[in-house]
């Protein structure tokens, strides 16, 4: 590479003689930095994407390199610029490669405040036009990088809900996608047609619009903020358990996606973050030693995104974040995924016997379909059964749920005496309530955003953004008053209470029971499977049909005018 940039410098400066000394070992080390920094870089996607440890000292190699070269092509620009012949876009793939490393930070750590880091890559790209100059240039693989640093950016800016900023870079890619299948007339036009699709879908899944006076709409965030999570009163006996690691499943057939991130997924993850804060005046560079001064609040717990994994991805997944799951601490497993039913009658009514939810086939699902028929007393292959997840009760976990065949993993059995909850979805839900499970489950709005939820169900689309504010303090009173209920109950099950000393997991636990108590107060809401379950059972009475609750849910209704969805006296209606 070295010997390659000189040979340019000879060309552009004349003879290599007349270049003085300094300046050519510019050029020589700016190469190296370049050429070690694609290597590091490239060496990334060989590390192991599990385990917490391994990655961090070669994550934290490459950065300091990119550092290097970054700082190195902006001091000597100059004679970059006349001996090299550096290009605009070769400063923008830089720029770009350190938003990639600053998103996967963020992927491997689960701290928020990387992706702000690589927001600002990404948008210093854009507004300095790094790219503008590609499409004068009749290379394709040129154009290409341009539209995948779109995609990319999409995906930080959705993250970071910076909804506004998404919709223009949609546009622009829009205009680029055209650009480039008219000039170079590819084979790829289909595919990146599709991603623009997938984001469309993906920004108007909310079914709800909060709307501003001038009829804009309201970005609101469903991360963790300080006031989020109900405050434990002085004196509630809770359980002093962290949620320490959580694995996020994605396997819907037909929901909306992006990238690899199903809707569900992207509200989940969503509700087990706290806000961003702002990264440089907290830590210094990744993988270099925490500043001395420590942020106050506690870090988010660690996280796995899944998107369609097989079932040995699955398991290699959970036994990693099993294997290094520190003392005191939950592991959470969130399953969004299409139901696998039984295939056969079953005599017993074993772990096995109930089927569970959907892994991925690597092979056609049409063969697999057949060998079923063949012999019925075979149990599903591609399925993740309760059974599957006995040998991780040996830590404290925190199941959900949210299949059509969810119901599986009530059978379930605590056989070491460690705290377990399994949160359990509807299995159906009304005819009458139009279809949205394209745009994401109920279930999950209800965990990662309740008012917009509650709205849905209640048949609003749009709401003002006072109106909205009014009803969200509200909530923040009913949540309250939810946990009071939950500690003051004298028939509950103790799992409940031990991981309610977690923020996140008391937020999910309060959240699930406003929507159990939502859904059986509904008028639509009446068959047994239209309703939310748990493992261990919750006391009704004290919780989903308590008294006090049901009058909350129906003042709540009051404030938007609601109150003939719901049902006024369920007590008598059962």
């Amino acid at each position: 590479r070295t010997d390659l940039a000189l040979k340019e410098i000879m060309s552009s400066g004349g003879a290599e003689d007349d270049i003085p000394q300094a300046e050519r070992k510019t050029v020589t080390d700016f190469c190296y930095l370049l050429d070690k920094s694609k290597q590091l870089f490239n060496g990334l996607r060989d590390l192991p994407q599990y385990g917490q440890k391994q990655w961090q000292s070669y994550f934290g190699r490459t950065f300091d390199v990119y550092t290097k070269l970054w700082k190195f092509q902006q001091q000597h620009r100059q004679i970059l610029d006349n001996r090299y012949g550096l290009k605009r876009w070769q400063i923008g793939e830089i720029a770009s490669k350190i938003g990639q490393l600053y998103y996967h930070y963020y992927l491997r750590t689960s701290e928020t405040s990387y992706l702000n880091e690589a927001f600002s890559f990404y948008s210093a790209i854009r507004q300095r036009s790094y790219y503008s100059q590609v499409n004068k240039e009749d290379r394709p693989e040129l154009v290409v990088k341009k539209l995948r640093y779109y995609a990319r950016f999409i995906v930080v800016c959705l993250l970071l809900n910076k909804m506004d900023v998404v919709k223009d870079l949609v546009k622009e890619l829009s205009d680029e996608i055209e650009d480039y299948t008219h000039r170079f007339n590819t084979e790829d036009q289909v595919e990146w047609n599709l991603v623009l699709q997938e984001v469309a879908a993906f920004i108007e899944a909310d079914p709800v619009m909060v709307l501003n006076d001038d009829n804009t709409i309201v970005i609101t965030s469903n991360r963790l903020s300080e006031t989020g999570a109900p405050l434990l009163e002085q004196g509630m006996i809770v359980g002093q358990l962290a949620l320490a690691d959580a694995l996020i499943i994605g396997n819907c057939n037909n929901q909306v996606k992006f990238s690899e991130l199903t809707i569900d997924m992207f509200r989940m993850l969503q509700a087990l973050e706290r806000e961003p804060m702002n990264l440089a005046s907290q830590m210094n560079k990744p993988g270099m030693q925490e500043s001395t001064e420590k942020p106050a609040r506690r870090e988010n717990p660690h996280k796995y995104l899944l998107y369609k994994p097989t079932f040995s991805q699955l398991y290699t997944f959970l036994a990693a974040s099993f294997k290094e799951l520190p003392a005191n601490s939950v592991l959470l497993i969130y399953l969004s995924a299409t139901g696998v039913f039984p295939s056969g009658r079953s005599d017993s009514e074993g772990p096995y016997d109930f089927g569970g939810v959907l892994t991925n086939s690597n092979r056609d699902i049409i063969n697999g379909d057949a060998i079923h028929k063949r012999n019925q007393s075979y149990k599903e292959m591609h399925c993740l059964h309760p059974g599957d997840l006995y040998p991780f009760t040996r830590k404290p976990l925190f199941i959900i749920v949210d299949s059509s065949n969810s119901v599986a993993y009530k059978n379930f059995t605590n056989l070491f005496g460690q705290p377990l909850v399994c949160l359990l979805s509807p299995t159906a839900y009304p005819k009458a309530l139009q279809d949205q499970s394209q745009r994401g489950s109920l279930f999950t709005l209800f965990l990662n955003n309740p008012l917009m939820a509650f709205l849905f169900v209640s048949g609003l689309s749009s709401m003002r953004r006072g109106l909205w504010e009014k009803c969200q303090d509200y909530l923040r009173k009913i949540n309250r008053d939810i946990a009071q209920l939950l500690t003051h109950s004298r028939s509950i099950d103790q799992s409940f209470l031990q991981f309610f000393g977690d923020e996140f997991l008391r937020l999910l636990l309060t959240r699930f029971i406003f929507c159990s108590a939502t859904m059986r107060m509904h008028k639509i809401f009446r068959e047994t499977r239209n309703y939310p379950e748990s493992y261990p059972q919750l006391p009704r009475d004290e919780t989903v049909e308590n008294p006090h609750l049901q009058k909350h849910i129906l003042e709540l209704a009051s404030i938007l005018d609601v109150r003939n969805v719901f049902l006024e006296n369920t007590l008598d209606d059962y």
